[in-house]
């Protein structure tokens, strides 16, 4: 598939970076990414979350950690 820039909205060169195998930025491909909305500690819900988003095709599944319990 090519993509090409609208006048109206030229697309930004940026630098490419790998999130694991997916490749982000530069000339990669748009990839589909989601964030969890579960209490990370909730091991289970943010799990069944992660493998949900999986299944409908996100390429990046992100987390957060934000106390010790979480982590």
């Amino acid at each position: 598939m090519d993509v090409t820039a609208s006048p109206l909205s030229p697309r930004r060169v940026t630098r490419q970076i790998a999130v694991g195998s997916v490749k982000v930025g530069g000339d990669a491909p748009i990839s589909v990414q989601s964030m969890t909305t579960t209490k990370t500690a909730d091991v289970e819900g943010t799990l069944q979350q992660i493998y949900a988003l999986a299944a409908a095709g996100a390429d990046i599944v992100r987390c957060t950690c934000n106390d010790l319990a979480a982590a």
